[in-house]
């Protein structure tokens, strides 16, 4: 049954398509919406983190964008073809672009930006790049990029934050992090920087050249910083705000802000990302190095109870390793559902003779601390005897980091492809101390080494599905990890703001579609 907060974000959803199908887009008018924090940087590519990207999306543009089901549909490139032996991808540009600040967007910019720029920047960008044999721009409008081997997803690599397209004839030849051009970002995209007013508001005009005919239909976008969770739900019920972007209030506060007049709510937008939480089981010493212990924790805790109750009956409760968002899923998989007396037996049978463990919470707010809480109720009921150890986030990442925990939770992106966001927590060779977001619990598995590695780099996908598959099947036996939550991130906003969410990076690039029908 659903929650009744999700069948309200049906509802919604559905009159959002109604309404967006029956009416014209109309021009004009400006929209504020929120950024928390306030980002450190506007320059998309030399700074990724969630605030740069959700602002600078819409000033710069990848070659690509992607549906909510991860297809992808053209941005700067027009078109695209792919050899037979999945190795070279020739990239079809848009004639029509131009920077914002007049110059033309030619091929010779794809190239600077991911051969040069990326190559020293991006860590993401870089990551993929390892696997390119050569960019070559073999006119003005097409760029061909030559693989050492196939990559399964090289074509999920192109949205903006990754593969941003930044001015060669503003960046090369320069000191890239300290160039006079980052106080002032020039892009393609659909708005234009115009003002930043630290600590109170970043503000984008439209683009009145974009090459996209009529678009954008918004005068510009209004970026507020309000530092305290209170204030930014005040400025929403007060008509201050007419956009908040997930994470920006208190999860608890969702239901009610939800629940006014002319306001709208949906979970889409974050596909790209697909933000999975985990909890960390330490596979190296004590009772979580047992599978069976982690499979008792799997079997133990009610995860429908914290989806319903805790995070409002949004998001899903995950089947294994894989999301439901992430390709070559295996949905034959058994879950794990909540069975205490299973997990007493799991228990009883290795002989758990009551060692105490402990939980590290998420110190992300409220939300996270009731929910360590309710898991920590759900191992005592079976017998597990533990503690919870609150920490801040320094002392968290510490902790982890040097892996001086039993059970923690925490959240990763899955970016829709096992090779890009799921392999990182699983192989042997991504164990290191001092990161909180690599292979964390210290499992090791030669055979689910070998399937992630041989899986990356097959071609075609039929080839890669069946190597998913059998590696999907060991770690849904091993319990590597906790598997939690896909989270749910909504984003609630003025019913009259329409068309927002329109792709698998949601606000990222939003506002390039959006409309008033004030």
């Amino acid at each position: 049954m659903k929650h009744p907060l999700a069948l309200a974000i049906s509802a919604a959803a559905l009159a959002f398509t109604t309404t967006a199908l029956a009416d014209d887009p109309q021009q004009g008018g400006t929209v504020n919406t929120i950024v928390q924090p306030e980002p450190p940087g506007l320059v998309l590519g030399m700074i990724q983190n969630a605030p740069t990207r959700v602002v600078a999306g819409n000033i710069y543009e990848g070659l690509l964008r992607y549906t909510t089901g991860l297809e992808p549909i053209p941005q700067l490139a027009e078109s695209w073809d792919v050899s037979d032996d999945g190795r070279t991808y020739t990239f079809h540009l848009r004639e029509n672009v131009t920077w914002h600040d007049g110059e033309p967007f030619t091929a010779d910019d794809v190239v600077f930006s991911a051969d040069v720029f990326h190559r020293e920047l991006n860590p993401s960008a870089r990551a993929v790049l390892q696997h390119v044999e050569s960019i070559e721009a073999t006119d003005e409008h097409t760029v061909v990029f030559t693989l050492i081997e196939p990559f399964g997803p090289f074509l999920l690599s192109f949205e903006a934050g990754t593969f941003t397209m930044v001015p060669e004839h503003l960046y090369a030849g320069t000191d890239f992090r300290n160039n006079e051009h980052n106080d002032h970002p020039i892009g393609t995209g659909p708005f234009k920087f115009a003002n930043w007013e630290r600590g109170t508001v970043i503000e984008l005009v439209k683009n009145d050249d974009y090459y996209e005919e009529g678009l954008p239909y918004l005068d510009g976008v209004n970026w507020h910083i309000i530092p305290d969770g209170g204030s930014r739900a005040v400025a929403f019920e007060n008509g201050t705000i007419d956009v908040l972007p997930s994470g920006t209030v208190e999860n608890f506060d969702i239901p009610r802000l939800s629940e006014m007049d002319n306001v709208c709510v949906t979970e889409e937008g974050h596909e790209y990302f697909s933000p999975y939480s985990m909890l960390w089981m330490n596979n190296r010493e004590g009772p979580t190095a047992d599978k069976r212990f982690r499979q008792a924790v799997m079997y133990a805790m009610d995860r429908e109870f914290a989806r319903n109750v805790l995070w409002n009956g949004l998001g899903k409760v995950p089947l294994s390793a894989f999301g439901s968002n992430a390709r070559f899923q295996d949905d034959s998989l058994e879950p794990y559902d909540y069975n205490p007396e299973r997990a007493r037996e799991l228990l009883e049978e290795m002989g758990y003779d009551g060692e105490e463990v402990t939980i590290l919470p998420l110190p992300y707010g409220e939300t996270w601390t009731r929910w360590a809480e309710a898991v920590q109720q759900n191992l005592r009921e079976v017998g597990i005897n533990v503690r919870t150890q609150a920490t801040d986030v320094g002392g968290w990442n510490q902790r982890l980091g040097d892996w001086d925990y039993d059970l923690a939770f925490t959240y990763l992106y899955q970016y829709g492809d096992p090779a890009l966001g799921i392999s990182r927590t699983y192989l042997s060779d991504n164990i290191a101390k001092g990161s909180p977001w690599n292979n964390v619990e210290g499992y090791e598995n030669a055979r689910v080494d070998e399937l992630f590695n041989e899986a990356a780099t097959a071609y075609p996908d039929e080839e890669r599905e069946a190597l998913y598959k059998e590696v999907q099947e060991i770690l849904h036996e091993d319990v590597p990890v906790g598997w939690l939550m896909e989270l749910g991130f909504p984003t609630l906003y003025r019913c009259d703001v329409k068309d927002l969410v329109n792709s698998s990076v949601g606000l990222n690039e939003g506002f390039r579609d959006a409309w008033l029908d004030r």
